[in-house]
């Protein structure tokens, strides 16, 4: 247990990083800087990274005086936790008028005690499946050369092993080439968002680069079906994904994955299907649940309308339409999660908590997976107007309200096998 708070942490900027021992570290949340308690740090996970941030200078906690002042002697530093966390405080810095719009990750609080980097996070996933100990380099390149060989024709499997596993490292993928667990199949090429953050495109005009380029084609029903089936009847809890980071939003090739679904259904009953989605199209949400979908997960920055809007910058479709497909999922029988973009300062505001809480009771949510938001904190919060953080409950506090309030609604960071949804939410993923 942490005796008192970590030392702040910063970098020379030629990627070498010290502590300042002058300084304990502090958190941020919204615009500004709080002292983090000390059971809010945990040491940094496996998988984890630190970067340091240009043109920023930590914000810390003088250690003689008590009051907070800026670290001089270099730029901030940020973490990136892995998977299966989710951040309680983000990195606080002040930034210069010049410095450049940060890239699309997630940057939480870190600092330095006892030789050891520490977060300000939590665990909120048991699910083991994109934890870097599992991942098998040798296993991943001869998994993936056999998909290629096996499915020679296939542009989807292609795009899959070639693209997305080998040269972006996405664990989705990865784990598709391990034959295991969740496995992605991208579906659009388009999009009728256009998410600021977005991860598959970015506008020309735009000072950041999406991190990976988006799929270019149409999939047929033929490839989809060709490799998903396999999946389903041989991998240990599968899952096959419709909604990839790598695509834009898979409801605009509705008719492709109602028609891939119902052949699915006819080869083999085994495994779970879902989409991740923006939400916008209920009607389809229903002929896909119709057709065999077991689950939605519906990704939203926010429960507020006005805050999802200035994001996403839908085209033709409303807030109301994503509550609205969510609904059908419940009254059809799926299983209904939120991906949950969680921002620390905007997601524990009380107004977001009273809307979280409408939207939970409105839909009838399954589960929340509290994942991190990708994205330049004061890039975002200037995007969508906020000049000054309101009132805040702590991510962590509000974690334990809802559970409180819902005790149903399930917490975690993936979509969860079919033997999760029906039987046992609490499997050990390590021990099969």
């Amino acid at each position: 247990m942490l005796q008192h708070s970590p030392y702040l942490l910063y970098s020379d900027g030629k990627g070498n990083i010290f502590e300042d021992t002058s300084l304990y570290a502090t958190g941020r949340a919204g615009w500004d800087a709080f002292e983090v308690e000390l059971d809010n740090w945990i040491e940094l996970p496996e998988g984890g990274n630190l970067y340091e941030l240009p043109g920023r200078k930590g914000i810390g906690i003088d250690v003689q005086t008590g009051n907070m002042r800026l670290c001089d002697k270099g730029w901030a530093v940020a973490a990136f936790i892995p998977p299966a966390h989710t951040s309680l405080f983000l990195a606080s810095f002040e930034t210069d008028k010049d410095a450049p719009t940060l890239p699309l990750f997630c940057y939480t609080a870190a600092g330095w005690h006892n030789n050891k980097t520490y977060v300000t996070a939590v665990r909120v996933e048991k699910d083991i499946r994109q934890e870097c100990a599992g991942y098998d380099e040798k296993e991943i390149a001869s998994g993936s050369q056999w998909l290629l060989q096996q499915y020679p024709q296939n542009r989807l499997v292609k795009h899959l092993m070639q693209t997305c596993c080998m040269t972006y490292h996405c664990p989705a993928a990865r784990n598709f080439s391990m034959h295991r667990w969740e496995c992605p199949v991208p579906a659009s090429p388009a999009c009728n968002a256009n998410c600021f953050g977005c991860v598959s495109f970015q506008p020309k005009e735009e000072d950041i680069t999406s991190p990976q380029d988006r799929l270019t084609f149409k999939p047929t029903v033929e490839e989809i079906v060709e490799y998903t089936v396999p999946h389903l009847i041989n991998a240990p809890y599968p899952i096959i994904s419709f909604g990839q980071g790598c695509e834009g939003e898979p409801l605009l090739m509705w008719e492709t994955i109602e028609k891939s679904i119902i052949e699915i259904r006819k080869h083999t009953n085994k495994g779970s299907i879902n989409i991740n989605t923006n939400g916008s199209k209920p009607d389809a949400v229903k002929k896909l649940f119709d057709a065999g979908l077991n689950s939605i997960r519906v990704s939203i920055n926010s429960a507020r309308k006005e805050i999802y809007t200035h994001y996403y910058r839908p085209n033709n479709y409303t807030f109301e339409d994503i509550v609205q497909s969510l609904k059908v999922a419940s009254d059809n029988g799926g299983w209904s999660s939120i991906n949950y973009f969680v921002f620390p300062g905007m997601t524990d505001s009380v107004e977001e908590y009273e809307a979280l809480r409408k939207l939970i009771i409105d839909t009838d949510l399954k589960m929340i997976q509290w994942r991190n938001f990708n994205i330049d904190p004061d890039w975002y919060l200037g995007l969508i107007g906020i000049t000054e953080t309101t009132e805040i409950i702590g991510i962590k506090q509000m974690m334990q309200l809802i559970h409180d309030e819902f005790p149903s609604v399930k917490f975690g960071y993936f979509n969860p096998p079919i033997e999760r949804i029906k039987g046992n939410f609490e499997i050990d993923f390590a021990h099969h």
